[in-house]
């Protein structure tokens, strides 16, 4: 075994799994997951129950930390008001106290700590609250004036480091996709449980989103592969990266690829809140769980926030054309991580997946 022992904060949630996914594989470290859930794959990682709201839960935890040499900080509260909890003081709150905790546990049970990875996001240039400045740029753009959980994690962290051997980096994904079950922020099963009922009435994949925003995104794999570079690259030291695929899309000009990889063809544009509609799908999607065989749990348990998540992604309800949501990667890129994804080939890699693995039909 190598020298190397990741702690995965977070580790049933969506950069978490993929997290698990990648050092797991690597076969080279000894991979511990932290979460309050047991991951549905640990990928070879050793599970801690741990409810990072609990100090008494984390300082219990101490042994397991012991020799860990790199936390990927992927845990995350979201209020059950999924965007308007995004400004909410107690949000805030919460997400400080968790990384407060573990540190509080980790830096001393770990003498040997080289390197913590914090994720933030575009809320970091105040995309749910203005227009980015396009690109929006680290060290430029960001909105400090606009409360964020993300501040008071990355002003804790800063001042944390100070005269210390180890050292952060900052990832901020924009729209991440991948697989997870119950997530607040995965397009995968929300997207898949609508083209799987639509598909059983024999119709088209409507569009159910409003007017059109150029956009980008992440493969959540791609992005742990990042978190992993910047975990050993000396120009990531303290740095803070924005991570996309590296091309932009807009969804009507990616909805053909995602009807083709759930197997039915693209409709047309009918706005549908799928936040508001999901109720009605409970029962037929238990149908279609028992027809197909699926895995997959219930609709509320399976998709999570996501419904939320997914109106707000692709603008339901919006009737003119939004600002551009783009980030520069030009800094990562010239810091030494240039791997780049083809977005509609990014979408047909997870439906297919979520396919294959008997979570979608």
């Amino acid at each position: 075994m190598a020298d190397k022992k990741v702690v995965v904060a977070g580790a049933t949630g969506l950069v978490g799994s993929a997290a698990l996914r990648h050092f797991g594989g690597t076969g080279q470290c000894e991979v511990v997951a932290l979460s309050r859930r047991k991951p549905r794959d640990l990928h070879g990682a050793r599970h801690v129950q741990l409810d990072l709201t609990d100090a008494a839960q984390c300082a219990k935890a101490a042994s397991e930390l012991q020799g860990a040499t790199h936390l990927v900080y992927a845990a995350l509260y979201e209020a059950p008001s999924l965007v308007d909890g995004w400004r909410d003081e107690g949000q805030i709150r919460t997400n400080d106290l968790m990384l407060r905790n573990l540190m509080g546990v980790l830096e001393p049970a770990a003498p040997t700590l080289r390197h913590v990875a914090l994720l933030q996001g575009t809320k970091a240039y105040g995309v749910h609250v203005r227009p980015l400045t396009v690109p929006a740029r680290e060290g430029r753009s960001e909105m400090y004036q606009q409360p964020n959980f993300y501040w008071a994690q990355e002003g804790f962290l800063r001042e944390l480091q100070q005269g210390k051997d180890w050292h952060w980096s900052i990832l901020r994904p924009v729209l991440i996709v991948g697989e997870t079950i119950g997530g607040a922020m995965d397009l995968i099963p929300p997207l898949g449980v609508y083209a799987a009922l639509l598909r059983e009435q024999g119709r088209a994949l409507d569009y159910p989103g409003g007017a059109a925003r150029v956009s980008q995104a992440v493969d959540v794999d791609l992005l742990a592969r990042a978190i992993a570079w910047a975990g050993e690259a000396a120009t990531a030291r303290n740095e803070a990266f924005n991570v996309t695929n590296g091309d932009v899309f807009t969804w009507e000009n990616v909805w053909p690829a995602i009807a083709e990889a759930l197997d039915t063809e693209p409709g047309v544009a009918v706005p549908l809140s799928l936040a508001k509609t999901y109720p009605q799908w409970i029962a037929p999607w238990d149908a279609i769980r028992r027809k197909y065989d699926l895995i997959a749990p219930g609709l509320e348990a399976f998709v999570g926030l996501s419904f939320q998540y997914a109106d707000y992604s692709m603008r339901y309800g919006q009737t003119e054309s939004g600002p551009p949501s783009i980030v520069s990667t030009v800094k990562i890129n010239k810091a030494g991580f240039t791997e780049m994804m083809d977005t509609e080939d990014m979408f047909r890699k997870w439906f297919r997946q979520a396919r294959s693995g008997r979570l979608l039909p």
